[in-house]
């Protein structure tokens, strides 16, 4: 009855994004004041962050990193693509897989300008702001493809997708809270997301905290699991994760524009175990 109850509801969700639009999505979410690169506290720059610094302790290494549920964004990788040789982007929905190949086949393509971001990047990385193009170029390079995923199937890519070994690092962005229908769906996804990445290799994750819903695009309401810092802890260490660093960012009033109800956002750093058990190695919370 649970499977059953568990199906309808992965069922309802995908059902929810049928109305999904990328440029809308883009537009609530990665344009001022969410997206402004002049603000310490605006929530893209804490996330760039976050992400350049896991990226950049020497730690996160390999081949082959992988974006699990990339939607229609391409921040999540911008300092990645310097690390790793070769980059895969995911999506359940075609509609977003069709955005990041426009990006990816012309300058001038998909819905949002990422130059900004781009640059971004470049400053934290040491950088001149001028070199956004070598690293625009870069990405485009090492991004060798853009795959279907459905992180509820217990293989959620087809089989022949990934090395037999897995990937070396996974990166995961507001993915697992959005297109599940409960906790125990988050947490048995993460579960499947994890069966993708080599033995010791790392997770970065970033989600909301405290949202039960997000706008998909014009009176497009879509559910999302309503996460807390102790559920996220619990359901890494279930799914076989050491927590290395949980990082938290509680969003300023005028950050929340009315497309969500979203409270904060957390950042996670976790390594699989070589074992396959979950524990706490490091474990910090930096508020």
């Amino acid at each position: 009855m649970d499977e059953k109850r568990m199906q309808t509801g992965v069922a309802a969700m995908a059902a929810c994004y049928q109305g999904f639009d990328p440029a809308a999505y883009l537009q609530y979410n990665y344009t001022p004041p969410r997206a402004d690169f002049e603000r310490k506290d605006s929530i893209v720059p804490w996330k760039l962050g976050c992400l350049h610094r896991a990226f950049t302790e020497g730690d996160v290494s390999g081949e082959l990193l992988v974006d699990i549920g990339s939607g229609p964004t391409l921040y999540q990788v911008l300092s990645g693509c310097e690390v790793f040789n070769t980059v895969v982007l995911t999506d359940f929905l075609e509609v977003n897989r069709l955005e990041l190949k426009r990006w990816l086949q012309s300058q001038e393509g998909g819905s949002l300008d990422w130059t900004p971001y781009l640059q971004h990047v470049c400053k934290l990385e040491g950088r001149r702001p001028s070199a956004w193009t070598e690293k625009a170029a870069k990405l485009r390079q090492v991004i060798r493809d853009i795959l279907p995923i459905d992180v509820h199937r217990p293989q959620p890519l087809d089989p022949d997708a990934l090395p037999a070994a897995g990937a070396d690092c996974l990166v995961s962005c507001f993915c697992l809270e959005s297109v599940s229908p409960d906790l125990p769906a988050f947490t048995r996804a993460l579960g499947h997301v994890q069966k993708l990445l080599r033995p010791g290799g790392h997770l970065l994750l970033i989600g909301a905290l405290g949202e039960s819903y997000y706008f998909g695009a014009p009176g497009v309401k879509i559910p999302v699991v309503p996460l807390n810092e102790a559920q996220v802890c619990d359901s890494l260490k279930e799914s076989g994760f050491t927590l290395i660093r949980l990082e938290v960012y509680t969003l300023p009033q005028d950050m929340r524009v009315g497309v969500d109800d979203v409270t904060g956002v957390f950042f996670v750093k976790a390594r699989k175990q070589q074992s396959g058990r979950g524990g706490k190695d490091d474990d910090k919370v930096a508020k």
